[in-house]
């Protein structure tokens, strides 16, 4: 049945985190503070199952608070705009399925879907590092590269809703001359994406190119690297000279298409203290001059904004006005 205004007083939301392992909830009043917070296993196996204990998860929230609230989903992966089909590496059981109206039939209220790298940004926009900038970038760079755009407070998907996808840009050409890189291919089925070279993965293959090993599994990780720059190693130097090349060029870009106002960095990579003292510079030598980089900030929540995000999602009245 439809959902009244007292189905969820004080302007209760609920946010769920759903990773590869867990599926965390939190349900956040409208001051975003937190009144409930449950973990529970992602569940291995088939659909029927993850849906399930999804709906129990929420179900369970109800009985405890003696309330129902809207739903935000954090959900890894991408969502086909014309089918509503899941297509997601760290939940397979969702690929080739759609999760948001099985869930708004079994659940009778509004909920709206949203992958973690957006659930990230609108977290960090409200009462995070970039509480009270008009426009920021939440850029996810750790595993993989993924990002979301916020824009006066609400979350700008796109007609596809993948704004701010910019670890699948293709990497110029230019740069892979420049230090004489080989065109990788991207787990996306693309050649040479952006992902390929500036995330923590990337990072450790410029490593393990640099070093000529064999082992296509070498490369050190990005503390280690830090860490051997500091004590001299040439390599190291090298190899970090070239990420920060390849990520401000990549930072520039995104300055020329969404001109954000801030930038907040997630992932493994956010806590690598360099970013923040030597990122900015290395942007700007890709921009025109007078263009100026935006301030590139730490989070503020770090890893915990994913469900927090989540809550947030089921505020927005342009996700919830559509997925209703």
């Amino acid at each position: 049945m439809p959902m009244t205004p007292s189905d969820h007083p004080a302007g209760t939301t609920y946010g769920i985190d759903i990773g590869g392992t867990k599926m965390e909830l939190v349900a956040c009043d409208a001051q975003l503070n937190v009144r409930l917070r449950r973990r529970i296993p992602t569940p291995g196996g088939d659909y029927d199952t993850f849906v399930a204990a999804l709906a129990g998860l929420v179900r369970g929230a109800d009985q405890e608070l003696g309330m129902r609230a809207p739903v935000g989903l954090g959900v890894p992966g991408i969502v086909d705009a014309a089918s509503g089909k899941h297509l997601s590496a760290n939940v397979p059981c969702l690929t080739g399925r759609q999760l948001l109206p099985v869930l708004r039939t079994m659940l009778e209220r509004p909920i709206a879907i949203g992958n973690d790298c957006q659930c990230f940004a609108l977290s960090e926009a409200h009462g995070g590092a970039a509480q009270g900038y008009a426009s920021m970038f939440g850029l996810i760079i750790g595993t993989g590269a993924g990002a979301g755009y916020v824009l006066d407070g609400q979350l700008v998907r796109g007609l596809n809703g993948i704004a701010g996808e910019w670890g699948h840009w293709p990497i110029g050409p230019d740069l892979l001359r420049r230090y004489g890189l080989p065109v990788w291919h991207c787990a996306c089925g693309s050649q040479a994406c952006l992902e390929c070279y500036v995330s923590g993965t990337g990072m450790r293959r410029l490593h393990w190119h640099a070093t000529g090993d064999d082992d296509s599994a070498g490369g050190a990780d990005a503390e280690t690297l830090l860490a051997l720059r500091a004590a001299g190693d040439a390599v190291a130097q090298r190899v970090v000279a070239q990420h920060l090349d390849l990520l401000g060029s990549a930072i520039a870009r995104i300055v020329l298409a969404y001109d954000p106002h801030a930038i907040v960095l997630g992932g493994g990579l956010s806590r690598m203290p360099h970013l923040y003292a030597e990122l900015a510079q290395a942007a700007s030598a890709h921009l025109l001059p007078g263009l100026a980089v935006p301030p590139i900030l730490p989070p503020f929540f770090g890893d915990a904004g994913g469900a927090r995000g989540a809550a947030l999602l089921a505020r927005q009245p342009n996700l919830i006005a559509k997925d209703s």
